[in-house]
């Protein structure tokens, strides 16, 4: 699964193959998304045209009678995309980029779980592959979104059995070509098996979504020489994800 990511610099390099403007309006760094906070997306606006926007991470399909089952629909399996009425219709026409430069796995080290952080070389950019549905049943429209997991690569299984569908540069836009088919999109969901992806141990101060500085993603050899007491549980902020 996918828990938590970062976003901390603008995502000029994804931006630009969509021929958007190179800052984000509003933009902030960001170490420690967690579930139900906002993150940076691009999806087709009406007009066809990518367009960035911050969604709720957490879909809540149109249908739904309340929003609070977006607590549970932080990640979506791509196994089952095309069989979940959940998921379906927005594989078909809500499809979305996530973007984000980093995420973390927690993975069991004796009697406890330590966090991972992975990334891509030179921390660059890169877009997870993923669904947004807009409910209505509210005062203002709410726009969320759902990152897609698949099974973990070769080097990602060594700290968790799944992980997020990370595109490359070459399918970011066929994931949001309306006129790619449901074969060539589940196709796009494989295992990111690029030797660029790397990871290294962080503080447990990411255990804490209040937590979202810099120190999140410092490898925690140099936190714990810094004196850094990180805290012990992982709070996620949503029930029974760990």
């Amino acid at each position: 699964m996918c828990g938590r990511s970062s976003l901390h610099d603008a995502p000029v390099n994804i931006l630009d193959r969509f021929q958007l403007p190179p800052v984000l309006p509003g933009f902030e760094p960001r170490y420690n998304i967690a579930p139900s906070q906002l993150q940076w997306t691009l999806s087709l606006d009406e007009g066809s045209s990518a367009a960035a926007r911050m969604m709720q991470w957490g879909l809540v399909p149109s249908w739904a009678k309340d929003p609070s089952g977006g607590s549970r629909m932080i990640n979506a399996r791509a196994e089952s995309l095309a069989s979940r009425a959940a998921y379906a219709e927005a594989l078909s026409n809500r499809r979305c980029l996530v973007l984000a430069d980093g995420y973390y796995e927690w993975t069991p080290a004796g009697k406890t779980k330590v966090p991972m952080f992975f990334h891509l070389d030179g921390h660059g950019a890169f877009a997870f592959a993923g669904l947004w549905d807009r409910w209505n049943g509210g005062v203002e429209p709410l726009d969320t979104c759902t990152i897609i997991t698949t099974r973990a690569s070769t080097m990602a299984s060594a700290y968790h059995h799944r992980m997020p569908a990370i595109l490359t540069a070459d399918s970011v836009k066929m994931w949001m070509d309306s006129a790619s088919d449901e074969a060539t999109l589940l196709a796009l969901l494989a295992p990111y098996e690029g030797t660029d992806l790397q990871t290294y141990e962080v503080s447990r101060l990411v255990n804490s979504p209040n937590n979202d500085s810099a120190e999140c993603i410092a490898p925690a050899t140099s936190l714990t020489k810094l004196g850094a007491s990180p805290p012990d549980q992982l709070e996620l902020g949503v029930p029974g994800l760990f």
